[in-house]
């Protein structure tokens, strides 16, 4: 029996780890939402202010405030924050565009797999936050920058190969650019983050 109970025990505390961060698990509801309502208002800001254009360039911080709200609020959290971020920024200024629902879908995803990566998933060894921060940039730039974002506009609006599409969207529209400022971002505030108290940032 209490080889059982330890095993669900573990079991139980994984999945824990695996969507909610360990600073606002064990957190009343009302709180939880709170915490979730920041992340989900830094989203909006950064979707609304933090956007600039350089010739045909556009830089935006949407990739790391994504991935810090999975890290910060756990997985499942971070989807919700990020997704509804893009959601309601978009709808208190959409600058006449159109809603592209895969790009809160994407940022969604940074989140899901950040929170997944930096809370679920154990890795005892030297510089394991940076083996993981490097996972996570290499995968959520091949999914969610590539594979979603990319691949989704050129079927809607493209009239060129797929390869040559990808091609100028990473390097002339400067998708890889900005990708990289953001993760580059993302090295340099997590473990800073790590040595707030309030947050509880273990990431092992």
């Amino acid at each position: 029996m209490s080889n059982q109970s330890e095993n669900s025990e573990t079991k139980q505390s994984f999945w824990k780890r695996l969507f909610f961060s360990g600073g606002i698990a064990d957190l009343k509801h009302s709180r939880k939402i709170a915490y979730i309502a920041v992340m989900t208002a830094f989203t909006v800001v950064a979707n609304m202010f933090f956007e600039f254009k350089f010739a045909d360039v556009q830089f935006s911080l949407t990739i790391v405030i994504s991935a810090l709200s999975g890290i910060i609020l756990g997985g499942a959290f971070g989807f919700v924050a990020s997704f509804l971020g893009d959601l309601v920024g978009f709808l208190y200024n959409s600058g006449g565009f159109a809603y592209y629902p895969w790009v809160g879908i994407s940022m969604g995803l940074v989140a899901l797999f950040s929170g997944m990566l930096c809370g679920g998933v154990r890795l005892p060894v030297r510089f394991g936050l940076q083996i993981k921060l490097g996972i996570l940039s290499v995968v959520t730039f091949l999914l969610c920058t590539v594979a979603i974002n990319t691949t989704a506009f050129w079927i809607l609006y493209a009239k060129v190969p797929y390869g040559t599409y990808l091609v100028a969207r990473s390097f002339v529209q400067g998708q890889i650019w900005n990708s990289l400022l953001n993760y580059a971002l993302l090295f340099i505030i997590v473990p800073v983050l790590q040595k707030v108290k309030a947050l509880k940032l273990v990431i092992r």
